[in-house]
């Protein structure tokens, strides 16, 4: 499939596709013109990197990673690695979910004041 095809199939922009490949995250062969071809497995590809994106690895990252999480090929050294990575995203989650407890208290509070009339004091700014 072509790039526009990849990227309309996988909702990341063009740029995104062609930074991937820059970075060897993402292989496409080249036609006699020029144009990128990439194979139907790219687009499980691409829907991986954008996860461990979204997850905060770097794109230095994942390439080192890719092999281990596509393959199943590990070396002591990248498990070890994935294990870092895996005990970072549990404390991100972590965090999230203290600060979406936090944010359901003052939800909570602010809806029980709004019903009696009361309002939260303001704040001074200066």
């Amino acid at each position: 499939m072509r790039i526009g095809e990849l990227a309309a199939r996988t909702g990341v922009s063009v740029r995104a596709l062609r930074y991937y490949e820059e970075q060897n995250l993402l292989a496409a062969e080249r036609s006699a013109s020029g144009q990128r071809h990439y194979p139907d497995g790219a687009v499980d590809r691409v829907a991986l990197i954008q996860q461990l994106y979204g997850a905060g690895l770097s794109s230095r990252s994942i390439l080192e990673l890719l092999p281990c999480v596509v393959d199943g090929e590990a070396t002591p050294e990248l498990l070890d690695r994935l294990a870092v990575e895996r005990e970072r995203i549990d404390r991100r989650i972590s965090d999230l979910s203290g600060t979406r407890d936090r944010l359901d208290t003052v939800i909570t509070a602010a809806t029980a004041n709004l019903r009696t009339g009361e309002h939260c004091p303001a704040r001074r700014t200066d």
